[in-house]
């Protein structure tokens, strides 16, 4: 598995946010069925997105930049300007395969530089929308709702995506990547990582929570 030289995320203060709003809801419910999910983790599911609110954020700030896609495509125009090449990215994959979408969508994503939020936004953890991001780059939280927002936009339903947000075992730094369901495997979208890889080939991580426009689903290791 080849790894692309970028680093991970080292600040995503989601992970601690995600952990201090599990701590405050109550136990399962007949609702709140428990499955087996990403990782080989017992995913327990969770209405609403109110524990979230930057990821809300970010898909209300994407929401209102598609409302300003008129117009000329300008360079004081930025979110017009990316709007024309987001566009154009979406039309070159639409007639591509379900799995050529997701490795020419993960590839075209893992081009754009690493920068964390303290520098990039004067803030300790900030989760950007995609014009934001195609702007002025980012971290991992960053990479993953591009890749979302841009597979939504070609078709692909939010049931079958989820935001993971998880430790690496390895490096001891909290991370977040872009999970797919395809052909029954849940597929990796993952900044540090080149291609597209079947998450029961990943051994290092442990997962969270997870997230999508739906809801959430709190993540635990299987005893």
């Amino acid at each position: 598995m080849t790894s692309m030289p970028k680093p991970m995320c080292r600040d995503i203060m989601a992970v601690l946010f995600g952990v201090a709003a599990l701590a405050l809801v109550g136990g399962t419910t007949a609702a709140q069925a428990q499955t087996l999910g990403i990782f080989g983790a017992i995913e327990t599911s969770r209405k609403g997105l109110k524990p979230f609110p930057k990821w809300t954020g970010a898909l209300a700030r994407h929401i209102r930049q598609m409302a300003k896609k008129r117009g000329p495509c300008e360079e004081t125009l930025f979110t017009r300007c990316y709007y024309k090449n987001w566009q154009e990215l979406i039309a070159y994959n639409r007639n591509a395969s379900p799995g050529g979408q997701l490795d020419s969508i993960n590839r075209y994503m893992n081009r754009h530089r690493y920068i964390i939020d303290p520098i990039n936004w004067g803030v300790r953890d900030y989760w950007a929308s995609p014009m934001q991001f195609f702007r002025k780059d980012g971290d991992c939280e960053d990479y993953a709702i591009a890749k979302y927002l841009t597979l939504r936009a070609l078709g692909w339903k939010a049931e079958s995506m989820r935001i993971v947000v998880l430790q690496d075992m390895n490096l001891k730094i909290a991370h977040a990547i872009l999970s797919v369901r395809y052909k029954g495997k849940i597929l990796l979208l993952d900044n540090q990582i080149a291609q597209v890889v079947d998450s029961r080939n990943v051994r290092h991580y442990q997962p969270i929570y997870s997230v999508n426009e739906n809801g959430w689903w709190r993540l635990r290791r299987a005893r």
